[in-house]
């Protein structure tokens, strides 16, 4: 019988995030990984002592990268110089490499929360009540405030960017494994961020996601593409999650996280099967 592939799990299950319980989901989906790969968890500061012992390494529920900066920068960097495994792949173009890529997408012109992070481009955003300012290496809302039109001239630009606040109707995540949608959850009340529903996209969901999903050109892993509605009834992007999004496993059907499961198996077996491997 040829040798079941080995997988470094990387998660903290001592992670507290608001609203969410990161490691009930990374228990369950290692419970049912563990029917086709030999799995071991260890928390992301541990990641690059243990990786060369295994195929691969999936990075999950591993909290942001801001609160052990140092060490994540030495693994990605560990990681490439051995030819490693890593899922999703360190080349991903999303939060993975910071917030560059909302200021890439406001110039290239893509439905996008319009990003700066000049003085010399505030003219170009849309007039507002408020603008929010969040750290160009931010995380979970860290750092985020906002502000009065009058007081943009004078912050501090160099490590920030600036958004208009969007009145929006409310927020819907897209999850993909590789270029495929598996679901949409979303928040019908803006003041509760977390508190998700199934939602339903239209054939005009799906498209604004997987422009984005082409975009980041992933061939393999995880990714989640949030968007809010705005009073137009537009979506604009917020965040394309493609390091360690959390995926609401709890809040679905089982017939949609066995899915989900199936989905994510069949990407790690192909992902562990692609040449260089």
């Amino acid at each position: 019988m040829p040798a079941r592939p080995s997988v470094l799990f990387v998660t903290d299950l001592a992670y507290q995030a608001r609203g969410r319980r990161y490691c009930d989901e990374d228990i369950f989906l290692t419970s049912r990984l563990r029917d086709e790969f030999d799995i071991a968890l260890c928390h992301p500061l541990d990641a690059a002592a243990l990786m060369d012992a295994f195929a691969a390494v999936v990075v999950r529920n591993s909290g942001p990268v801001l609160h052990y900066q140092a060490a994540y920068e030495a693994f990605r960097k560990q990681a490439t110089a051995r030819g490693t495994r890593v899922y999703n792949p360190l080349t991903g173009r999303g939060d993975m490499a910071g917030k560059q890529y909302l200021l890439d997408l406001t110039a290239a012109g893509y439905p996008v929360i319009p990003t700066i992070d000049r003085p010399q481009d505030l003219g170009s955003l849309p007039e507002s009540g408020e603008y929010a300012v969040k750290p160009k290496a931010g995380a979970d809302s860290i750092g985020l405030t906002f502000v009065p039109p009058e007081r943009l001239g004078g912050l501090a630009y160099g490590d920030i960017l600036v958004q208009p606040r969007i009145d929006f109707r409310y927020e819907v995540s897209f999850y993909f494994v590789d270029d495929s949608f598996q679901y949409a959850l979303y928040a019908p009340d803006p003041d509760r961020r977390w508190v998700l529903e199934p939602y339903e996209p239209t054939d005009a969901d799906l498209a604004f996601a997987h422009r984005f999903i082409d975009w980041n050109t992933l061939d393999h892993g995880i990714q989640r593409v949030d968007a809010c509605r705005d009073r137009d009834g537009e979506l604009l992007l917020v965040e394309l999650e493609d390091l360690n999004p959390y995926l609401s496993l709890d809040l679905l059907s089982d017939r949609t996280r066995h899915g989900f499961v199936a989905a994510m198996t069949t990407s790690l077996h192909r992902f562990l099967d692609a040449p260089g491997g």
